[in-house]
C-alpha cells in the first residue's frame, strides 16, 4: 500500500510548489527505489546491494504485486502534464511509461512465469554477489547464505506456477539445474577457503539448497518433462507487441522484415565483393559467375578461414590476446574515448551455458569500481566431437575476434562503461537500458573496426557473415513466432544463406525458442544507430569528426536510438 501511496502523493496535480521537472525527478526516483526492492537480484547486478540477502518474490501473489505496482505508477504518469518537463526528462518519462506498460504486458498477457521455467534458475542472485568484490568477503557470503535459505521457497514457487511449458523450456531448465547445484557446492568453496569462519554457519542453508534444487531437478524431469506440450511461439498479436516494447522503435514489423530481406541480398553481394580476391590468392585462377559460382566462391574461402580456429583449451587465451591487440588499435586511431575499467576475461559459468556463446557482463550503472566480465563458454560437455568442430570452425579466429570487437572493444564494454559514467537527476536512462541501442552500437562497432582498416579482408569477410547473422535473426526471428517458419527453414535460411556453420545454426535455432523479439533488436538497433550517424554527418557538414560523434553517442547513457536522436537534435 505505502508504495502506491507513494505514488499519489507525487502524481500531478499540485498548483505550487515543486516544478514539473521536480515531480517527475522525485516520481522517477521514487520508482527505481521500489522497483529495486522488488526485483533484488536485479539490484544486485546494478549494483545497489541494499537488497541482497532477499530474493524476489516469484509467487503468483507476487507477480500480481508487480502488476499492481507498475499500474499505479502509470496511472500516475498519465495524469502528469509534461509540457512543463526539460527535454531530458520528458524523453526519461516516455522511457518510464514504456517500462510501466511492459510489465503490465509480460505480466498479465504474455505470462512467461507460467511457461518458462528458466525464470526460476537461482544461479545469477548467487554468483553476482560473488562475482564482484564490492564488500567484504563475510558480508557477502551471509548475503548468499541468506539468498541461499530462500532457495526451497522459489523451487515451490516454480512448481505452483508452472504449466505446460513448450518442451525446450523444460529441457533447457533440466541442463542448466547441475551447473547451479555445482555453483553451490563447488563455486562457494574457494571463497569459504578465505573465510572459514563462515564455513559451519554456511553448512546448512547450501545443504538445504542443494536438496532442494536435487528435488526441483527430478520434478522437472519426471513431473513436468512429459507434460511439457505447449506451443514456444509467441503469436502475431503478443509478439507484435512485446517487439514494440523491446525495441521502442517507429519502425513496425512488416518495415523491420522488407529492409532485412533487402540487406540479406545486398550484404551476400558484398561478401562476394570480398571474397573473390581471397579465392584468387587462396585457390588460384579465373572465377567467373557460373564455377563455382558466388555462392560457391564465398563458401570455399569461408571454409578455408574457418580452418583456422580455437579449441576449447584455445579460446579464452586467444580471445586475450585479441583483446589486446583491439584496444590498441582504438586508441592509436583514435575512434572513441576508451574507459580505463578493468575487463577480464572469463570462462561463462556452468549454469549460465545454453543460451549464448558469449557475453559481456559489465558492472551496473549503480555499481563502483566494478569489473566488466567478457565471458565465452566452451562447447558441452555431451556434444560430439564432430558438433565441436563445426562450432569452432564458426567461431574461428576471425570470427573470435569480431566478437571480442562487439563483446569488448569497442563494443558492449566500451559502451557501457560510457554509459555507467552518465549523470543526470535520475539514473533512469542507464538503469532502464535500450536493447537496441545497445545491441545497435555493438553491431556498429564491428563495421567501425573494418571501416578503420582493421583485421584486412579475412575480418571484413567474417564481419560481413555476422552481419547476416543479425540480418536473418531479425527475419527468423518474426516468422518463427508469427508464420510458423519450421526448424528446417530456420536451419536452410541461418546454414545456405548465412553460411553458418551446423552446431551455430542449431543453437540459434535453440535461442529462437527460448526468446521472441530479443533477436530482432541487433538487426533494428544497427539500422538506427547507422542512421545516427547519417544524420549527423549531414548536419555538420564538413566538420564531421569521427571520435567527437561517437563521445556524445554515448553520452546519454543506454536510451532507445530514437530517444539519442532527440537529444543530439537529429531527428
Amino acid at each position: 500500500m505505502f508504495l502506491i501511496l507513494a505514488v499519489v502523493l507525487l502524481g500531478a496535480g499540485c498548483s505550487s510548489g515543486p516544478t514539473a521537472d521536480d515531480r517527475f525527478v522525485a516520481l522517477a526516483n521514487n520508482y527505481l527505489d521500489h522497483m529495486l526492492e522488488l526485483n533484488p537480484e536485479w539490484a544486485t547486478s546494478l549494483g545497489d546491494h541494499r537488497f541482497d540477502d532477499q530474493i524476489s518474490d516469484l509467487t503468483e501473489a507476487g507477480f500480481q504485486a508487480r502488476v499492481d505496482f507498475n499500474r499505479a505508477y502509470l496511472d500516475t504518469l498519465a495524469r502528469m502534464d509534461v509540457r512543463g518537463l526539460a527535454q531530458a526528462n520528458r524523453i526519461d518519462y516516455e522511457i518510464l511509461k514504456e517500462r510501466c506498460a511492459s510489465v503490465i504486458f509480460m505480466i498479465s498477457e504474455v505470462k512467461e512465469y507460467k511457461w518458462n521455467p528458466t525464470m526460476y534458475n537461482p544461479g545469477d542472485g548467487i554468483y553476482n554477489i560473488m562475482a564482484r568484490d564490492y564488500a567484504p568477503l563475510p558480508e557477502r557470503l551471509a548475503a548468499v547464505k541468506a539468498r541461499l535459505l530462500q532457495i526451497p521457497e522459489m523451487l515451490e514457487a516454480a512448481r505452483a506456477n508452472l504449466d505446460n511449458p513448450p518442451p525446450i523450456m523444460t529441457v533447457t531448465a533440466i541442463k542448466q539445474n547441475p551447473g547451479v547445484i555445482n555453483l553451490v557446492m563447488d563455486g562457494l568453496q574457494p571463497y569459504l577457503d578465505q573465510a572459514p569462519e563462515m564455513k559451519d554457519e554456511m553448512r546448512t542453508a547450501r545443504s538445504r539448497a542443494i536438496a532442494a534444487l536435487d528435488h526441483y531437478g527430478s520434478w522437472l524431469e519426471s513431473d513436468l518433462l512429459p507434460r511439457s506440450n505447449g506451443n514456444f511461439r509467441l503469436g502475431k498479436d503478443k509478439w507484435r507487441q512485446k517487439l514494440k516494447f523491446a525495441l521502442s522503435s517507429d519502425l513496425t514489423p512488416e518495415e523491420i522484415l522488407a529492409s532485412a530481406e533487402s540487406d540479406l541480398i545486398t550484404t551476400r553481394d558484398q561478401m562476394y565483393e570480398i571474397a573473390l580476391p581471397l579465392f584468387r590468392d587462396y585457390f588460384g585462377g579465373h572465377v567467373d559467375d557460373t564455377s563455382p559460382g558466388k555462392d560457391g566462391v564465398i563458401r570455399r574461402v569461408l571454409a578455408r578461414l574457418a580452418d583456422d580456429h580455437p579449441t576449447n583449451e584455445t579460446i579464452v587465451p586467444q580471445a586475450r590476446e585479441g583483446l589486446e591487440d583491439v584496444t590498441e588499435f582504438v586508441r592509436k586511431k583514435k575512434l572513441v574515448d576508451v574507459p580505463d575499467e578493468p575487463l577480464e576475461i572469463i570462462v561463462m559459468p556452468e549454469h549460465q551455458r545454453g543460451f549464448a556463446i558469449g557475453y559481456c557482463d559489465s558492472p551496473g550503472p549503480l555499481e563502483k569500481n566494478g569489473t566488466t566480465f567478457y565471458a565465452i563458454s566452451p562447447t558441452p560437455k555431451d556434444w560430439t566431437a564432430e558438433r565441436a568442430e563445426t562450432f569452432f570452425r564458426e567461431y574461428n579466429d576471425y570470427m573470435l575476434l569480431n566478437l571480442t570487437i562487439h563483446e569488448a572493444m569497442p563494443g558492449h564494454y566500451l559502451q557501457i562503461a560510457h554509459s555507467n559514467h552518465f549523470e543526470a537527476s535520475t539514473p533512469l536512462r542507464a538503469i532502464l537500458s535500450s536493447g537496441t541501442f545497445v545491441e545497435g552500437w555493438a553491431t556498429y562497432a564491428e563495421q567501425l573496426m573494418v571501416e578503420a582498416g582493421y583485421g584486412g579482408p579475412e575480418l571484413h569477410l567474417q564481419q560481413l557473415k555476422m552481419r547476416l547473422r543479425l540480418i536473418i535473426n531479425s527475419i527468423i526471428d518474426q516468422k518463427i513466432h508469427t508464420a510458423g517458419m519450421t526448424e528446417g527453414e530456420a536451419m536452410e535460411m541461418m546454414m545456405v544463406d548465412g553460411f553458418q556453420e551446423e552446431a551455430e545454426a542449431a543453437g540459434k535455432w535453440i535461442r529462437a525458442q527460448l526468446s521472441s523479439t530479443q533477436l530482432s533488436t541487433y538487426y533494428v538497433g544497427n539500422m538506427e544507430v547507422n542512421g545516427l550517424r547519417r544524420a549527423y554527418e549531414k548536419k555538420v557538414g564538413g566538420k564531421f569528426d569521427l571520435k567527437k560523434f561517437h563521445n556524445e553517442l554515448l553520452s546519454f547513457g543506454s536510451p532507445a536510438p530514437k530517444y539519442v536522436g532527440e537529444l543530439m537534435d537529429l531527428n
